[in-house]
Order: structure tokens, then sequence, then C-alpha cells
């Protein structure tokens, strides 16, 4: 995940070379809104700071945060591919935490 690899290497700006047009869209989406979309993150995941979730976790949610924010993508959609990854790349309770503060934010969202 190119927003995970640029957290490691804290950079500013990810290398999106070699990503498909969708992916670019997403990245260049958090990059650009990164300052709202934390916040939007901080607000929703009580009692945990951006600082202490798992970097693939915070890397899943800010994409999912700026989907449901700025693309039309269904709620769900979001919510359900968010979920998968986190449980594919991170840890045990991932799946449970993204969901957690996925189905937060999703009563917020007005489509």
């Amino acid at each position: 995940m190119v927003l995970y690899e640029a957290a490691m290497a804290d950079l500013d700006e990810p290398d999106t070379s070699g990503i498909g047009a969708k992916a670019k869209r997403l990245v260049t989406g958090v990059t650009e809104n990164l300052e709202e979309i934390d916040a939007t993150l901080e607000a929703a995941s009580h009692n945990w700071k951006l600082a202490r979730m798992p970097a693939v976790d915070r890397s899943i949610l800010r994409v999912a945060v700026y989907e449901l924010t700025h693309t039309e993508t269904p709620v769900g959609v979001v919510i359900s591919e968010a979920i998968e990854l986190a449980k594919r790349y991170s840890t045990e309770r991932s799946g449970a935490f993204v969901n957690g503060v996925l189905a937060t934010l999703a009563e917020s969202v007005a489509r």
C-alpha cells in the first residue's frame, strides 16, 4: 500500500509511479486532504489517537474516510472493502476496529 509505505518512510509525497489510475486518485486525494481526514478519524475513534493505531489500520481508514467524504462510492462498499483489507493485512482485531470506526462515521455521512 503506497500510503503505508510513505508513512513508514516519513515521506510527504507518496510515490504513485506504477499504480493504476484509480489508486493514484485515492492516494492523491488522501494526501491532499490529510488534515481533514485525520481530524475526522480522531473524532470518530474514541480513545484512540492516530499515533496509537497500527500503521496499516491508519492507512486503510484514511482511504476509507476519503472515499466516504469525497467520492460517490456506496458507504457499504467502502466499509466492506476496508474491513477485508484490515483482516488480511493487519492485526487479528483490526477488522473489528476498522468496522467500529467506520460505522461511527457512516452515521454522519449524508449522501
